[in-house]
């Protein structure tokens, strides 16, 4: 539904204001915070009329209004102009992610943290969904006579490994071959592929060598198992609780959504690429109906990755959410991104 401009600017005043003081908007404060050159009069009439529309509420007779779905829907779709953090929040950031740059689960786990201390909220972060994951790079580390440490490097950066015993004293030529014919074996192969017959199809290649492999291929299969599952990192949910507008009861059922990884991993594998937000009723999930959910993808070698959400109350700040949590996942991406080719 189209509005014209003046009730455009009003419906946009009467959001921000609402948004920063948590108070029905009337007349009055338009008329002397906003500028808009029309009479008191002409300012009631346009509010009655969005009231009418459906954009705004008027929670009682003498009260001014305050945005209903539909008019914060309006807002973000078509008034709302996110832009950029100012540069201090900018530097705060790359700062607190480039401290932590030496493994994607740290980088996305300071990033959700990152995100919640800046915006008083529940933030999430994920890995990316590892059924197109691939193999990037095998590594082995010897940790002693008899035992080695596989280290998986995948495709989308995420890191794993796994500490392997053999039957025999484990020479530096060993790991050498071990790593060699792994790598080309498994170099751009799917997680989901290396598997038991891989395994099997693999040792048998190398006849006799090939019995002295079954610990190091477990290793292998192993960490492919657990890089190809989504880990899911929540940073301040108890932040919810303390939310004034979010009801004890909308904020138990955020947190028993959050704390349910497989509710969890089905929404944000399945979010679309880009920034997506869903308020109130247009959340998929029954405990997300009386919320907001903001959420980005960041990208991994300018491929769509893994997500950064926030999750709250219906009256958020979503032109600053939407600038702090778009700049977060541009320095992921760049700094997981920076890890993948040095691996």
């Amino acid at each position: 539904m189209e509005i014209a401009l003046r009730k455009q600017k009003i419906l946009a005043a009467v959001i921000e204001n609402y948004i920063q003081s948590g108070e029905p908007i009337g007349s009055k404060a338009l008329m002397n915070g906003e500028g808009l050159n029309v009479s008191s009069a002409t300012i009631r009439n346009e509010l009655a009329d969005l009231t009418f529309k459906g954009f705004l509420v008027q929670p009682h007779t003498s009260a001014g209004r305050i945005p209903t779905e539909l008019g914060y829907r309006y807002y973000v779709d078509n008034l709302m102009d996110a832009g950029e953090p100012d540069e201090r929040v900018k530097r705060y950031i790359e700062n607190r992610l480039e401290s932590y740059c030496d493994a994607p689960e740290r980088i996305l786990k300071t990033a959700g943290k990152t995100l919640s201390e800046l915006l008083g909220t529940a933030a999430v972060a994920t890995t990316p969904p590892g059924e197109d994951a691939r193999v990037h790079r095998i590594k082995f580390v010897q940790t002693g006579r008899y035992t080695s440490m596989l280290v998986l490097i995948t495709s989308s950066g995420m890191v794993k490994s796994r500490l392997f015993r053999c039957d025999f004293a484990i020479t530096p030529e060993m790991l050498n071959v071990f790593d060699r014919s792994l790598n080309e074996a498994l170099a751009g192969r799917y997680l989901s592929s290396v598997n038991q017959p891989f395994a099997q199809t693999f040792a048998a290649s190398f006849g006799e060598l090939g019995l002295l492999m079954p610990d190091m291929l477990t290793a292998v299969m192993d960490a492919c198992v657990e890089a190809s599952g989504m880990n899911i990192y929540t940073e301040g949910t108890t932040r919810l609780l303390y939310q004034s507008d979010l009801n004890l009861v909308s904020a138990r059922n955020v947190l028993e959504f959050l704390g349910d990884n497989s509710k969890c991993e089905n929404l944000f594998k399945n979010v679309p690429d880009g920034t997506n937000i869903y308020i109130g009723r247009e959340n998929t999930s029954p405990l997300l109906r009386h919320s907001s959910l903001i959420s980005t993808r960041y990208t991994i070698e300018n491929q769509p990755a893994g997500a950064l959400a926030l999750v709250g109350s219906i009256r958020t700040d979503y032109k600053k959410t939407v600038s702090i949590l778009e700049f977060t996942a541009k320095t992921v991406s760049e700094l997981i991104s920076e890890l993948v080719r040095k691996g």
